[in-house]
């Protein structure tokens, strides 16, 4: 006899009701830290789409007993709006287990009934078992996610590493590089970017920028990390495959840190009360960095035999229990913190070398490895590049979402007070960013740009609409940007280096100009180097600051 309750036919689900995705996740994801199936119902009535996922739940398990395979544990999500509604599963064999998941879709979408759904799925073959790939010992695994700064952040941690000998297998959103040299270019931030890195012999260590939309798409190219370190959770991607809230963009880059190793470290950012909740979520030691050295998160960790890396009177500082604290580097002697002034960019800082630490690497390889990180268009590419020409700065940030923004906008007019002589300068910014941003996050970089700029223009993305309506998206920033106090014309250019051009050449000495730029990296530094701009070394920078 069954030990489920019968399937409730008494009346069909209602046609509202859509099945609006079902995938595969061949790894690590947001329901599960192993490979699982999702199933999304929607519909515009709240609450049906719940009902009807329970209902599949229960198919699902009611099959599974039928086929004397173990009834799996079923997760639940809904969405704010309760519009929708998502199960998962885990799976043991992948054709089995996706034939299962569409049966139950449509029992609980009344297309089918379960005595021959049973009928077809005796017939499936089982197909293949999860297939992750593992690290040949002794490499490790750093995996680094956040909203910003996690590109940043796995640059530095693979340069420390590298400066003090390591043998380095690192990818992030520019390619897959090997021992420091680029073997494919591309973003290959999610699952096929760390089998790449995995596979490959000879490796003391790989760290992997693991992004949103891998971990979405697919799961997390590997099973378990050795360090997992969270540099934020913003406003960024929001309404993108069911991610419509902070908090669930938490839950999704809180997977990193739900499988490090429990002999391991989870570096935290205990400043941002999302990233230090997955504390709660992790078996590994905690490791929270902050720039203020009396956050409460600091004592916490220290109590439970955990370590952190702060700011303390402008010294990046690794503390430990039952250790003297260790003095590392002055921030403003770092390139990376753009002489002391990008805030972010410490944070960072002190994320690398929480990593390194965590990593067993010596305070004085952490310190030269930390120095020794340029902040230029090769190491760290689109990241608070800077320039100048005739007195004019010009920086070239990626800055894509609200808090990129608004870190840039402060270097910016830090730089712009110093002015030249008894004028200040003015700050002149390009603003846009991609199509895939929900309206309330185009109008708030429209404030943003408003609020902090003396000068603004939109520059445009053609190849990064992802579906938006371009004058619609002009509109919205506009409207933000009129929010913010901004009161002139704002023109549209139609690329990020027309943009750039134009604020450029009604410049005066003084001014600091910035491009948001995602799409003409390469095509900007061209430019800027045709055009007679310089590169602005770490020790012009401090000199100009007097640091």
């Amino acid at each position: 006899m069954s030990i489920l309750p019968a399937m409730p036919h008494d009346e069909p689900p209602p046609a509202s009701v859509q099945l609006l995705e079902l995938r595969v996740l061949e790894g690590p994801n947001r329901f599960l830290t192993r490979p699982a199936v999702k199933l999304e119902f929607g519909s515009e009535t709240p609450h049906l789409a719940a009902d009807v996922a329970a209902t599949a739940g229960l198919a699902l398990r009611r099959l599974h007993v039928e086929l004397d395979l173990p009834a799996p544990r079923v997760v639940v999500r809904h969405s704010t709006d309760h519009r929708r509604a998502a199960i998962a599963f885990a799976w043991r064999r992948r054709t089995r287990a996706q034939a299962i998941a569409e049966a139950a879709a449509r029992i609980a979408l009344g297309h089918a009934k379960e005595r021959v759904e049973l009928r077809s799925l005796r017939s499936v073959a089982p197909g293949p078992q999860p297939d992750l790939p593992r690290p040949r010992p002794p490499m490790r695994v750093v995996a680094v996610t956040g909203t910003n700064g996690k590109s940043t952040t796995t640059r530095l941690i693979a340069h420390i590493a590298a400066d003090a000998g390591l043998q380095i297998g690192m990818t992030n959103s520019d390619g897959i590089y090997l021992g420091g040299e680029l073997l494919e270019a591309g973003d290959w931030t999610g699952f096929g970017g760390a089998g790449r890195v995995l596979a490959t012999p000879d490796l003391d260590l790989a760290v992997l920028e693991t992004a949103r939309g891998g971990i979405l798409l697919r799961g997390i190219g590997y099973s378990a990390n050795d360090v997992g370190v969270v540099t934020n959770v913003s406003a960024d991607h929001l309404g993108l495959q069911g991610i419509d809230t902070l908090d669930e963009l938490a839950e999704v880059k809180g997977t990193v840190v739900r499988i490090t190793r429990r002999n391991g470290w989870a570096v935290l950012n205990a400043e941002d009360p999302r990233v230090w909740a997955m504390r709660r979520l992790t078996r590994a030691r905690w490791y929270p960095f902050s720039l203020d050295p009396e956050h409460p998160a600091v004592e916490e960790a220290l109590d439970r035999r955990g370590r952190a890396a702060i700011l303390q009177q402008g010294w990046l500082v690794l503390l430990a229990a039952g250790r003297r604290p260790v003095r590392l580097v002055r921030a403003v002697e770092l390139p990376v913190t753009f002489a002391g002034l990008s805030r972010y960019n410490t944070a960072n800082a002190l994320a690398a070398a929480a990593a390194a630490d965590a990593l067993g690497l010596l305070p004085e390889q952490i310190a030269a490895g930390l120095r020794s990180f340029s902040q230029d268009n090769a190491v760290n590419p689109g990241r608070l590049n800077l320039y100048q020409r005739r007195g004019v700065l010009a920086i070239v940030d990626f800055a894509h979402n609200e808090a990129g923004l608004a870190g840039l906008l402060e270097v910016c007019r830090t730089l712009a007070d110093i002015g030249r002589g008894a004028r200040k300068g003015s700050v002149r910014l390009a603003v846009g960013t991609a199509g895939d941003r929900t309206d309330e996050i185009l109008h708030n970089l429209g404030v943003l740009a408003g609020r902090g700029a003396d000068d603004v223009v939109i520059c445009e993305k053609h190849h990064y609409l992802r579906g938006r309506d371009l004058g619609q998206m002009n509109e919205i920033l506009r409207l933000g940007i009129r929010e913010g106090g901004y009161s002139r014309e704002v023109e549209a250019c139609p690329t990020e280096l027309s943009a750039f051009e134009a604020l450029l050449g009604r410049s005066r000495a003084g001014d600091v100009v910035a491009v948001m730029s995602h799409a003409e990296r390469a095509e900007i530094f061209a430019w800027l180097a045709e055009s007679g701009f310089k590169p602005v070394g770490h020790e012009q920078l401090r000199e100009r600051l007097g640091v």
